[in-house]
């Protein structure tokens, strides 16, 4: 079963905002009543346990209180998470060597436009992806699952891959042979694999090649409204080759940030990857 934390954190702040709503107009001045009405049934005891019964009377309900102190806590947590940033963790090896096994990532939740939580609807445009975004996105097969993949082309383009090689409306994107990956932790099945930098549109970034792998040669055309996404990690991704394009209600986001890394199988927290910008 799919957890959808957004639903949970809106009816959250609908619970507790209404149960410390209907507290302070209806509640509240029913107990206050009722202390008020204590001086006269209880005059015959002494002051300390008139005070005491009084206090008793107006005291809040468990539910109460916990409501009224968790409240603007939860109402915080979802306004940041909706529309400012949002955390993600990377789960598998298909964005190496820019994303790792164990990132923990902050996403720009507004760089696409500001979206209503849970619905996902539009209500400010801001801007559109570029050739070159890490992008979050809602799978188009199954929206309840977040990808993540680098922005290869966008609305109108012409994308090729034959033999390895990206072509955007025909022209050969430019590729450079770096060293050879020696991979950690989760990644080190891509040990071997040739790193090479790319220039998309000026973001220069690096990508992995396994010279070792089979690869899909296609051409795809862009349709509006829609990107193309491709991984890093270019013979272990599952992307825009295998399932088609990312309409752009599916978008979440812009990744920006790695705050940690946790990876098991590679001793725990990657302290060096703390605090990387991605490219």
């Amino acid at each position: 079963m799919h957890f959808d934390f957004a639903a949970l954190m809106v009816l959250a702040t609908v619970f507790t905002g209404a149960v410390w709503a209907l507290d302070a107009w209806l509640w509240a001045p029913k107990r206050q009543e009722k202390a008020e009405q204590l001086n006269d049934s209880l005059s015959h005891l002494s002051d300390k346990k008139l005070s005491e019964a009084q206090e008793k009377a107006i005291k809040e309900p468990i539910l109460v209180e916990y409501s009224r102190s968790l409240f603007p806590v939860i109402l915080i947590v979802l306004l940041l998470r909706s529309f400012l940033v949002e955390p993600f963790r990377i789960p598998s090896g298909s964005m190496m060597p820019t994303l790792l096994v164990g990132d923990f990532i902050l996403v720009n939740k507004f760089a696409y436009g500001v979206r209503l939580p849970v619905i996902n609807t539009k209500i400010i445009d801001v801007s559109n992806p570029q050739r070159g975004d890490v992008a979050v996105f809602r799978y188009p097969k199954d929206p309840s699952t977040d990808y993540i993949k680098r922005v290869i082309g966008v609305p109108g383009d012409r994308i090729s891959y034959y033999n390895k090689q990206l072509y955007i409306n025909g022209e050969a994107i430019a590729l450079e042979n770096k060293e050879i990956y020696q991979g950690v932790g989760s990644g080190i099945g891509m040990s071997g694999a040739q790193v090479k930098l790319e220039d998309l549109d000026g973001t220069k970034h690096q990508i992995l090649v396994d010279r070792h792998r089979p690869t899909i040669n296609d051409e795809y055309i862009v349709p509006d409204g829609h990107y193309f996404v491709m991984g890093d990690n270019r013979d272990n991704s599952n992307d825009s080759r295998f399932w088609g394009t990312v309409p752009e209600s599916n978008l979440v986001g812009k990744a920006f940030l790695i705050w940690m890394n946790w990876d098991s199988a590679n001793s725990g927290i990657s302290w060096d990857r703390i605090g990387s910008s991605i490219e």
